[in-house]
């Protein structure tokens, strides 16, 4: 049976340990006559490749690899994506499917990710000649949708870095209506002055981001990007500088780099909280948040969210986890390690609510308004207009706006590394050659390549680009990914042998637990969560590029709407 034919991927292979490996599926040895046939053939290449295990690199500190897979599985969607996604769903009523999918789906897979990294040794790529070698196409996939998601998230943080630059004034430059940018629609109603805000109201937060940062208005859309905004460009150039020289080594350089990008949100965090918690009308948004509402636990939209938002959150299938755990000791306990970070990540999510809500209660006694209308915002435009226009009307503003956008930094900074890492490590897993004194060469062309990759997205259009990638281009093929991955680890490597490797590894075998999660439950949960996306949601419904423009079209018109960018 399949599973048979892949079951004894580490049994047999040539893998440094003197065995053989097959040439499609690994399987056993069949007979006494075949060892001894194929030891003397084995021989030198498994001292050979046991030279090569030896040499690889691994992290100086057990905590350095701890903190670069919490800066990766913490970014900038714990930060804007989970608090909205949580009060649309039920409020506190969605911590209930929320812990449920965390508890059978996102952390088996977390789990089964460093359990096959750490054992083979092997990034994205190569890992699947010691696995079943027909699923190899796993691995190029996994590097293509790195590249083009490095291309587009890394503008995201030029952005960051435009507002960064931006906040160092005396006066932020998203208050006042009294700039270039600015349009006769441009209204403050934070200013002492009785303002009325009128039906084509635009606050300054607003048209800051959209005619200033991404100068959209100069653009008609995805079929008209128009030119490209040198300013951003040059955010986007130093923030592949910076990344360069933090991974150009490896992981013993970006190991220490971590130590101020994993731990810096934190505190920003705790500033933050303790900030929104003293301002008036915090308690509004808190309740708004976490207010249940049972009666959606109903919905099928509400698990289907829940298991999206836990497997983003946590982020397997981008060959981060694969490549990260390959530069463990054998002996590593993995095990406690994905217990660990993935409960850190989902605490990190609910507590980024209560520093979201507890501003935008602020924001909703300020405008004199219901939370509902001012949390009505998803993705960045909840970070660069809403909670940008809170921070710009709080007393020592420029303070808290340094620290909140350098926390957004380094949010994105850890991801950035991974995602690369990801990439960077399968490529020289697979091709050995180029490993030796040329690894920061082959991460310079990488870098270039991404920034290439990112020019669309420069563009006055760019937003347009970004929402095309985000909505498009990241969703299902991750998911089709890990299902793939996830079916090939448990049915053709088979669940025996993989929990045979753990025992080698941490001493003890999975439980019945881990064993079902692996089987049928997480590759269930995959599915589900791909189809549902595939055939309910109506952005991945058949659309024409002048209909996905048009969609745009009406944001930019309707007055008082925000960007869901």
């Amino acid at each position: 049976s399949s599973g048979e034919l892949c079951s004894m991927g580490s049994s047999v292979p040539c893998n440094g340990m003197g065995e053989v490996e097959d040439a499609q599926c690994t399987a056993p040895a069949a007979t006494t006559t075949t060892t001894t046939t194929t030891s003397t053939t084995c021989g030198a290449e498994g001292q050979q490749q046991l030279m090569e295990l030896e040499d690889r690199e691994t992290w100086s500190k057990k905590i350095d690899f701890l903190l670069s897979v919490i800066g990766y599985a913490v970014d900038l969607g714990n930060v804007w994506r989970f608090p909205y996604i949580c009060y649309q769903n039920g409020g506190g009523a969605f911590l209930i499917p929320y812990t449920i999918m965390a508890i059978f789906g996102g952390i088996p897979l977390f789990y089964m990710e460093l359990a096959l990294g750490q054992y083979h040794r092997n990034g994205c790529i190569s890992i699947w000649r010691k696995i079943c070698p027909i699923f190899k196409g796993i691995g190029f996939a996994i590097c293509v949708i790195d590249l083009y998601v490095a291309s587009y998230y890394n503008t995201i943080m030029a952005w960051v870095f435009y507002y960064l630059v931006s906040s160092f004034t005396t006066e932020l430059p998203w208050t006042s209506c009294h700039n270039a940018w600015n349009t006769g629609n441009c209204t403050t109603y934070f200013s002492k002055d009785n303002v009325s805000w009128a039906l084509h109201s635009i606050s300054p937060a607003e048209e800051f981001y959209t005619r200033q940062v991404l100068q959209v208005h100069r653009s008609h859309g995805l079929d008209d990007l128009g030119g490209i905004s040198w300013q951003l460009t040059l955010c986007l150039l130093l923030i592949f500088i910076i990344v360069y020289f933090s991974i150009w080594k490896g992981v013993k350089t970006s190991g220490k780099v971590v130590w101020v990008t994993a731990t810096f949100p934190y505190v920003i965090l705790f500033i933050l909280l303790v900030r929104g918690a003293t301002l008036p009308g915090a308690w509004r948004g808190v309740l708004y948040y976490l207010k249940p509402e049972w009666q959606k636990l109903l919905a099928t939209e509400v698990w289907v969210d829940a298991a999206a938002q836990i497997f983003f959150s946590l982020g397997p299938g981008f060959g981060v986890l694969l490549a990260y755990a390959s530069y463990n000791k054998f002996h590593n306990n993995c095990y406690q390690d994905a217990l660990v970070t993935s409960t850190v990540n989902c605490l990190t999510s609910f507590v980024s609510g209560f520093v979201i809500f507890t501003v935008l209660g602020y924001m909703a006694e300020m405008r004199n308004e219901d939370v509902s209308e001012v949390a009505k915002d998803m993705g960045p435009s909840l970070l660069f207009i809403t909670y940008a226009e809170a921070i710009a009307n709080m007393p020592a503003s420029t303070f808290f706006a340094i620290i909140f956008f350098l926390m957004l930094l380094t949010l994105g900074l850890d991801s950035t590394f991974a995602g690369l890492e990801g990439v960077i490590t399968g490529v020289l897993d697979e091709f050995p050659h180029i490993r030796s004194k040329r690894r920061e060469f082959f991460v310079l062309g990488l870098i270039i390549i991404c920034f290439l990759g990112s020019l669309a997205t420069l563009t006055f259009g760019g937003a347009y680009v970004v929402k095309l990638f985000e909505e498009y281009a990241t969703g299902p093929a991750v998911l089709t990914v890990v299902f793939l991955e996830a079916v090939a680890v448990a049915w053709f490597y088979g669940i025996t042998q993989f929990c045979n490797d753990v025992k080698e590894m941490l001493g003890f075998t999975p439980g019945w637990y881990w064993r079902v999660c692996w089987v049928a439950i997480s590759p269930i949960f995959l599915l589900v969560s791909f189809l549902h996306i595939l055939f309910f949601f109506p952005q991945y419904n058949k659309i024409t590029i002048e209909q996905f423009c048009a969609i745009f079209d009406s944001y930019r018109e309707q007055s008082r709407s925000r960007w869901s960018l």
